[in-house]
C-alpha cells in the first residue's frame, strides 16, 4: 500500500472513530435511561390511575331543591331493594316484594308530580313467550314488568325514549350492583324530571323488568306485547358486569351515529370506546344484555351502558351495598339524567329511521374529554395519516441522504435492514407475552394475576418491553456504519415502527374494524413531531429531535395505557367465569402486549440514546424474573382471596332417573355435576377438605346419551359440556318437593303423525330435552315452531314468574310407517330447585369448600322417558 493510500485509510479509520466518539459523546449517561422508564411509569400511576377511579362528590338531601340527582335518596332505595335478598325470577322476593317496592316508589313520585308539566302512568304486567337464544329455546310465562310513562302535559307526539334495567337476580346474590344500582338510579332520574319545571318534547318510558338474568325474557315480552313498546324510538339500556365505579358505554346504534352526538353533548363523565363495542360483539365476553332484545325484536337503536369495575362480586353473594361507593351512584345518576334530558328533546326521536347512517368511532380521553366522528371520517383519517406517514418518512430519508452526503439508495438499504429488525422487535413484543401465557397455563399457573394486577406488569408488560428493545439494541451495539450517524439510525427505527402502525391501521380499517383508531392516535402524534423536527432542522442536530418526540408521545402514552388498563380491569374478573376450557391468560397477555406496543413503541428505541442501554434491559429482565418467582412460588400468585376475588364453583346436585319404553327404571344415579368456571378447574382444592375422589369427565357420555345424559342447566352448561365433571354419590339425592311430569294423551293427526300432550308441574326453572329416533321426525310442537330447524337434540329452557300453573305442551311425531307402538323418541325433564341448599349430605359437602370458594349449587331431579 502506498503512502497516500495508507494516509487516506488511516484518516478514514480515524474519522470512523471520531464519529463513534462524537455519537457516544452525544448520548446521555446510562443512569438516565432508568429514569427515562421510571418517568413514564410515574406518569401512568400519577395521572391514569387517579383519573380512572375518580368519582364525583355524592349529593345529599340538602341539594334536593337544585333539581339534580340526589345520591342520598337513591342510596336509601338501594339499601331497601338489596335487603329484600335474592330476587330469583319466580320467587316471592322478586314477584311480590321487589314489584311492590318499585310500585310504592312510583306512587311516591306521583304524589309530588308537577301536574302542570307532566302526566305519569304506571302499570304491572305479565308477559309470556319464547325465542331462540344461543343453543336453546328460551320459553317463559308470567314474568313481570313494572312500566312507567312520563308524558309532557301538552305533548304532541307519542314517539318515546325507553330507559330499561332489571330488578331480578342470579341465584345466591342480593344483586345490589346487578342491577339494583341501575333500578334506583332510574327511579331517582324519574323523580328529578317529574319534579323539575322543565318541559320535554317526548314521553319517557321507564321499564323495570323482572326477568333478565335467565336469558333476557322480560324485555322480550315487553318489546313484543306491550302497546307502549310500539311508541319507543330509542333506548338507554342499563346493566352491570361489576359493582361500583364508572358506567361504560360499550354498545351504540346500530347504524345511528346521532346517538353518540348526544352522548358527547350531554354526558357529564364520559367513559366509552368503540373497542369495547367491537370486543363485546365478538362474543368473547361471557355476558349479554337486554339491548339485544330491543335492537333485534323492536328495531330500536340506543345506548348500552354498564358498570364494569369490581367484576369479582358480579353474580355472587358479595354483590352487596357495602362495596358500592356513593360517588359511583352519583356518577351514573348524573350521566343518565343528562342523557335522558337531552334525548327527551331530541328531534331525531320523531323519526329515527331517517337518521340511520352508519356507525361512529368514539372514545374518551381519561374520562376528561370525549371524541367521536363518523365511520367514514375514520376511514379517511386512518388512510390519510398512514399516507402522510409514508410521505414524511421519505422526506426524512431524503434529508438524511442530503446531510450525510450519501446516496438515497444507501440510506434506503440501511432503512430496510432496520425495518426488518423492527419487525422482529414487534413480533417479539407481541409474542413473548403470549408465550408466557401459554407457558403459565401449561404449568397449571393460570390466573396468577387474578387478585394482584401488578403481576401483569412483570409477567406480560416486561416481556413485551424486552421483545421490543433487545433486537434493536443488539443492532445498534454491532452496527459500524460511519456514513450515517447513530441519531439517524435511531430515527430509522422509529420510522420503521411508524410504518408498522400505518400498515396495521390501514389493514384493520380495510377489514371493517373501527378499532383501527388505536393505531392512528400514536401515529398522528409521531407524524406531527416528525414534521416539526423537519421544519426546525432539529431532525439533523444529533439527538435534538428526541425532545419533541418525547413530548409528542405523552398524550398517546396516557391514552393507550389508560385504554388497556380499562380492559384488563374489566376482563380479568371475567376470566373467573369464562369456563374451564378457556385460557383467559391469553387475552390478558395480548391486551398487555398491545398496550405496551402502543404506549412504548416510539419510546423503547430511545434507550439507545443513552449509554449502556443493556442495563435497562437487564433491569426489566430482573423485574420479569421477580414476577415469575412471586407468581409461581408465593401466595401472591394464588388467584383467589376470600370475599374480594373468590373462585366461582358451580355444580348441580343431580338425581338421574332413566325410564325405558315399558316404564321400568333402568338407571337411578346421584352425584354432583361440576361446571368449573375458570381454567384452574379442581386443582385449587388439592390439600383442602374437599373430597373429589372419583371425579370423572362426562365427555364419553355425550357420544351415547341425549344431552350427555345430564340435566344441563342452560346454554353455558351446554357449551362447556366437554369439560363437565361428575362426582358420584352413593346416597340418593332427594330434591325438596317433587314435580309431576306425565303424558296426558296422544291423538292421531293423520296416518303418519301422532300428537303427544304432556303436563309438567315444576319449579320456576326447568329444562326439557327432546330427541327423535333415526327413522322419526319431530314435525311440530306447541313451542316456537322456528326452533325446529335447529339440529336435535332440542334444548328447551323454561322459566316462570308469578304464574306457576303447570306447563301443558304438545309434540308432533312423524313416522313413515305410522307405527307408534314401538319406541319413537326420548324426552327428558329436569326440575331445578334453585336456591335450595339440598339435603343434609349436600350441605355437609358444600361446607368443606375453602373460604375462597363462592358456590352456586342446587338440587335437580332429571327424568328421562322413552315414548
Amino acid at each position: 500500500m502506498g503512502d497516500k493510500e495508507k494516509l487516506i485509510s488511516d484518516e478514514s479509520v480515524e474519522a470512523t472513530r471520531n464519529v463513534a466518539k462524537k455519537d457516544n459523546y452525544l448520548k446521555l449517561p446510562w443512569y438516565f435511561a432508568g429514569g427515562f422508564l421510571v418517568f413514564w411509569a410515574l406518569l401512568f400511576f400519577a395521572i391514569v390511575i387517579p383519573l380512572f377511579y375518580k368519582l364525583p362528590t355524592p349529593l345529599t338531601m340538602e341539594d334536593a331543591k337544585k333539581s339534580v340527582f340526589i345520591t342520598e335518596r337513591a342510596f336509601n332505595n338501594l339499601y331497601t331493594i338489596a335487603n329484600i335478598g335474592n330476587k330469583l325470577t319466580g320467587s316471592t322476593e322478586n314477584e311480590v316484594q321487589a314489584v311492590d317496592f318499585i310500585v310504592n316508589e312510583l306512587e311516591s313520585i306521583q304524589s309530588v308530580l308537577l301536574t302542570d308539566y307532566f302526566t305519569l302512568e304506571y302499570k304491572t304486567e305479565q308477559v309470556s313467550g319464547g325465542f331462540a337464544y344461543s343453543t336453546m329455546l328460551n320459553t317463559y310465562k308470567g314474568v313481570q314488568n313494572v312500566v312507567a310513562r312520563l308524558s309532557p302535559i301538552n305533548g304532541t307526539t307519542d314517539d318515546a325514549l325507553l330507559i330499561n334495567s332489571h330488578f331480578d337476580s342470579k341465584p345466591y346474590t342480593n344483586s345490589a350492583g346487578d342491577a339494583g344500582f341501575m333500578i334506583v338510579a332510574m327511579l331517582e332520574v324519574l323523580r328529578v324530571i317529574a319534579t323539575t319545571k322543565q318541559s320535554i318534547d317526548h314521553p319517557l318510558i321507564f321499564l323495570f323488568n323482572g326477568a333478565e338474568e335467565g336469558a333476557l325474557e322480560a324485555s322480550h315480552g315487553f318489546i313484543l306485547n306491550d302497546p307502549w313498546a310500539k311508541t319507543c324510538r330509542a333506548v338507554i339500556n342499563l346493566d352491570a358486569a361489576g359493582s361500583g365505579g364508572k358506567d361504560i358505554l360499550f354498545q351504540s346504534g346500530p347504524n345511528h351515529p346521532w346517538l353518540i352526538k348526544y352522548y358527547k353533548q350531554c354526558i357529564k363523565y364520559p367513559f366509552a370506546t368503540t373497542m369495547a363495542e367491537e370486543i363485546f360483539q365478538s362474543g368473547i365476553i361471557p355476558s349479554d344484555t337486554d339491548f339485544r332484545q330491543f335492537t333485534t325484536y323492536g328495531d330500536i337503536p340506543g345506548l348500552d351502558m354498564a358498570q364494569v369495575i369490581n367484576g369479582y362480586v358480579y353474580h355472587t353473594k358479595y354483590d352487596l351495598i357495602d362495596v358500592i361507593p356513593r360517588g359511583a351512584l352519583q356518577n351514573t345518576g348524573d350521566n343518565i339524567l343528562s342523557l335522558v334530558r337531552c334525548f327527551a328533546n331530541a328531534t331525531e326521536i320523531y323519526d329515527t329511521a331517517a337518521y340511520a347512517s352508519g356507525h361512529a368511532v368514539f372514545f374518551d380521553f381519561l374520562g376528561v374529554y370525549f371524541f367521536y366522528y363518523s365511520e367514514s371520517t375514520g376511514i379517511y383519517l386512518n388512510y390519510g395519516v398512514a399516507g402522510a406517514t409514508l410521505i414524511l418518512i421519505f422526506v426524512s430519508i431524503w434529508r438524511m441522504s442530503s446531510v450525510s452526503k450519501v446516496s438515497i439508495c444507501h440510506v434506503i438499504r440501511w432503512f430496510i435492514l432496520v425495518f426488518v429488525i423492527q419487525i422482529i422487535s414487534f413480533v417479539l413484543g407481541l409474542g413473548l407475552p403470549i408465550a408466557v401465557a401459554y407457558g403459565m397455563y401449561s404449568l397449571g399457573l393460570s390466573l396468577t394475576y387474578y387478585s394482584t394486577h401488578l403481576l401483569v406488569v412483570g409477567l406480560y408488560v416486561c416481556p413485551s418491553l424486552i421483545g421490543l428493545s433487545v433486537p434493536i439494541t443488539i443492532y445498534y451495539s454491532l452496527q459500524r456504519n460511519d456514513k450515517l450517524s447513530n441519531p439517524y439510525h435511531l430515527q430509522l427505527a422509529l420510522h420503521s415502527q411508524a410504518i408498522l402502525l400505518a400498515v396495521l391501521a390501514a389493514v384493520v380499517t380495510y377489514l371493517g374494524y373501527r378499532t383501527a383508531y388505536i393505531f392512528t392516535i400514536p401515529l398522528i402524534f409521531y407524524v406531527g413531531s416528525l414534521a416539526l423536527n423537519l421544519l426546525t432542522t432539529l431532525h439533523d442536530r444529533g439527538y435534538s429531535w428526541s425532545g419533541l418526540l418525547k413530548l409528542s408521545q405523552v398524550a398517546p402514552f396516557l391514552y393507550s395505557s389508560y385504554l388497556m388498563y380499562v380492559f384488563i380491569v374489566a376482563l380479568t374478573p371475567m376470566g373467573g367465569r369464562a369456563g374451564s376450557g378457556s385460557n383467559r391468560d391469553l387475552y390478558i397477555a395480548v391486551l398487555a402486549a398491545l398496550g405496551t406496543i402502543l404506549s412504548f413503541g416510539f419510546l423503547v428505541p430511545l434507550i439507545n440514546s443513552f449509554r449502556r442501554p443493556s442495563f435497562v434491559i437487564l433491569g426489566v429482565l430482573a423485574t420479569t424474573a421477580l414476577a415469575f418467582y412471586l407468581a409461581s412460588s408465593t401466595q401472591l400468585g394464588f388467584p383467589y382471596r376470600p370475599k374480594t376475588s373468590g373462585q366461582r364453583v358451580s355444580y348441580l346436585q343431580v338425581r338421574n332417573m332413566f325410564y325405558e319404553y315399558d316404564g321400568t327404571l333402568s338407571k337411578d344415579e346421584s352425584g354432583y355435576l361440576f361446571s368449573f368456571q375458570d381454567s384452574r378447574g379442581a386443582t385449587p382444592f388439592a390439600g383442602t377438605k374437599v373430597n373429589l375422589t372419583g371425579l370423572v369427565s362426562i365427555a364419553d357420555r355425550c357420544d351415547t346419551h341425549m344431552m350427555c345424559g345430564m340435566p344441563l342447566y342452560d346454554y353455558r352448561f351446554y357449551a362447556n359440556r366437554p369439560y363437565l365433571k361428575w362426582l358420584p354419590r352413593s346416597e340418593p339425592i332427594v330434591p325438596p318437593g317433587d314435580f309431576q311430569f306425565e303424558l296426558l294423551n296422544k291423538t292421531s293427526v293423520n296416518s303418519t303423525t301422532m300428537r303427544y300432550w304432556f303436563e309438567a308441574s315444576v319449579s320456576s326453572h326447568m329444562n326439557i330435552f327432546l330427541k327423535a329416533n333415526e327413522d322419526v321426525e319431530i314435525t311440530g310442537w306447541s313451542f316456537l315452531e322456528s326452533y325446529l330447524t335447529n339440529t336435535p337434540p332440542y334444548f328447551i329452557y323454561l322459566v316462570h314468574g308469578i304464574d306457576d300453573s303447570p306447563y301443558i305442551f304438545s309434540v308432533d311425531i312423524w313416522k313413515s310407517d305410522g307405527d307408534f307402538e314401538v319406541p319413537s323418541f326420548e324426552i327428558g325433564c329436569a326440575n331445578h330447585v334453585v336456591q335450595s341448599p339440598g339435603d343434609a349430605e349436600a350441605v355437609k359437602f358444600a361446607s368443606t369448600f375453602p373460604s375462597f370458594s363462592i358456590l352456586a349449587q342446587w338440587p335437580v331431579l332429571y327424568r328421562r322417558y322413552i315414548f
